[in-house]
């Protein structure tokens, strides 16, 4: 029962990641303009969110197929989603669906992507040195 809920847990971090994004998208926007600090600051959370959300799922996923499969999966999850939360948006009240921000998420995730097959081989490198 252990090995069941340990494993469960793995899989539990993207999905909540996922869960608060669509309610932080759900949440109605005013039509106030907070200026260009408001919005670099937004735009970097949408960066770095969607970066963490490839991270969580590369990290369940690596425990099912190869590393490289988990990388392209993760990013494919990660872009639909970014795609399905902006098309969400668009039925939020005071929100609009920006393929703009589709991109932002996009070059977080693959800022992670980036990371993790940059940092991956230099270990298994590292392992296999006497």
């Amino acid at each position: 029962m252990r090995k069941v809920s340990a494993n469960a847990g793995i899989w539990l971090p993207p999905i909540a990641m996922m869960a608060l994004i669509f309610a932080l998208s759900a949440m109605p926007a005013g039509d106030e303009d907070h200026g260009v600090l408001y919005t670099l600051v937004r735009k970097a959370a949408h960066f770095s969110v969607y970066a963490l959300l490839l991270a969580l799922w590369w990290r369940a996923l690596v425990t099912k197929v190869s590393e490289r499969r988990a990388l392209a999966l993760a990013l494919a999850i990660t872009l639909l989603y970014a795609t399905t939360d902006e098309v969400h948006q668009t039925f939020v009240n005071g929100r609009s669906g920006r393929p703009l921000d589709v991109g932002i998420d996009l070059a977080g995730a693959l800022g992670a992507s980036f990371l993790i097959a940059r940092r991956r081989p230099r270990r298994r490198a590292m392992a296999g040195s006497p």
